[in-house]
């Protein structure tokens, strides 16, 4: 996006106006941190920005939210509200030379006792070794570094960098925000040809992004329409927006840690809302039917062992018929899951059986359980004393099968819970005829 101001602002200079025929979103720009909308939580006086300005001294910073949220605008009003010099960067267009001149100007700013805010747009597209180069400049004031970025900084900041910046976090702008925009848009341009519902639609596609809105809202005041338009008709004028959901990013991460607890908590019309935001942004369904596949043993287990046949079952359903009347069957398993009795007693029992196996090395199982395929083996005693279990009574022999160095434990434990509650009182079962035939 082109910025409304220069790079380089004087100390104190307010945002310049914008040209007459710059972009509405441009000419909407706030001009004071009071006209930033849906940030209060941020820039009011007692959040962490208010409170910097009230002071009158700013620490660096990272910017860190969803597109069209207000992060360069807030910014270059940072350096006003304060008296910095104004400087920007973008890490999609600026390289190494770019950033020396930066600082050597800072530097030079310094000289004539002005401070510089030095923006940097998109921060995390710098890698380890640019974003190193910032740590000299910070640390001894030159700058004072404002980041902007919409991916998690605990994923793509180096840590050296982020033990020096606060991490601020923008909000996705809600309705209500969302409305004051196409209100000052008004106030600009005249009413927007919308009925009351096709301007819900309209603020319910932007998906948070005040940018996108008031481009949007822009392409309607070009077209000179004479009636108003109800939902259908904006729909099919307006080019539809797609969710933003980058696969390999934190998106990806957040919508199917949701879908996961959602399974957990037994909520089947969250779950399927979580899973129609991966499908319908473009995740591969394979991936989804795997982190089903894991749930049904995670977190249901034997608890209702049909789980895990349902999430397979859905595989071999969508590889048979492929998108998009195989998702019906992803559907499916999703539902059996969420509607599921839960259970995570495999889950502990793994955990506690490898954690046991790693501490306890090699130890021999008792002779009595090995098996003995020469006779030398049998000679030196594999497998003698061995008690076959269809042989006893109750094809239960209550044998010791633990290694002689090494005391019974107890990994799985089955909840009171669909099945496992039948494992439960069989269990109980078989440990009391374990102590009735050690004569406990």
């Amino acid at each position: 996006m082109a910025d409304l101001f220069p790079d380089t602002l004087p100390e104190g200079s307010p945002p310049s106006e914008p040209r007459a025929d710059a972009p509405l979103a441009d000419r909407l720009r706030p001009r004071t941190l009071e006209d930033v909308v849906g940030q209060e939580h941020l820039t009011g006086a007692e959040g962490a920005i208010g409170r910097m300005v009230a002071a009158g001294r700013l620490s660096s910073m990272i910017l860190w939210g969803p597109p069209g949220t207000g992060k360069t605008s807030i910014a270059r009003l940072l350096a006003s509200a304060v008296g910095m010099r104004f400087e920007a960067v973008s890490a999609v267009f600026s390289g190494v030379a770019d950033l020396k001149k930066a600082f050597a100007a800072a530097d030079k700013a310094a000289e004539a006792g002005q401070r510089t805010l030095l923006f940097v747009d998109e921060i995390h597209r710098f890698n380890r070794a640019q974003q190193d180069g910032f740590l000299p400049f910070v640390e001894r004031g030159t700058v004072t570094l404002v980041g902007a970025t919409t991916e998690n900084p605990s994923f793509e900041l180096n840590a050296a960098l982020l033990s020096r910046a606060q991490v601020l976090i923008l909000h996705r702008l809600d309705a209500a925000a969302l409305e004051k925009l196409l209100e000052r848009a008004e106030e600009l341009e005249g009413p927007l040809p919308l009925t009351p519902e096709a301007r819900g639609a309209l603020v319910a596609s932007a998906d948070g992004d005040g940018r996108f809105l008031l481009n949007q809202a822009e392409t309607l005041y070009a077209a000179k329409i004479e009636q108003p338009l109800g939902p259908a008709e904006l729909g099919s004028f307006l080019q539809r927006r797609v969710a933003v959901y980058d696969k390999d990013r934190e998106g990806h991460y957040n919508l199917i840690s949701a879908l996961h607890k959602s399974l957990r908590g037994s909520d089947p019309q969250a779950a399927l809302y979580y899973l129609a935001r991966m499908l319908t942004a473009g995740e591969e369904p394979l991936y989804l039917l795997r982190r089903l596949v894991r749930f049904a043993s995670e977190d249901i287990g034997l608890a209702d062992p049909q789980a895990l046949v349902q999430c397979l079952a859905a595989k071999d359903a969508y590889d048979f018929l492929g998108s998009p009347e195989g998702e019906l069957a992803i559907v499916q398993a999703c539902l059996y899951c969420a509607t599921a009795p839960k259970s995570d007693a495999a889950y502990r029992a793994q955990r506690t059986a490898w954690r046991s196996a790693k501490e306890t090395g090699s130890l021999m199982p008792p002779q009595n359980i090995l098996n003995a395929p020469t006779k030398l083996m049998k000679d030196i005693g594999y497998g003698k004393g061995y008690a076959y279990d269809h042989d006893t009574e109750d094809a239960f022999s209550g044998a010791n099968y633990w290694p002689e160095e090494m005391e019974p434990q107890t990994y799985y434990a089955p909840a009171e819970r669909g099945f496992e509650r039948e494992v439960l009182k069989r269990m109980e079962w078989w440990d009391k005829r374990r102590r009735e035939l050690r004569g406990e």
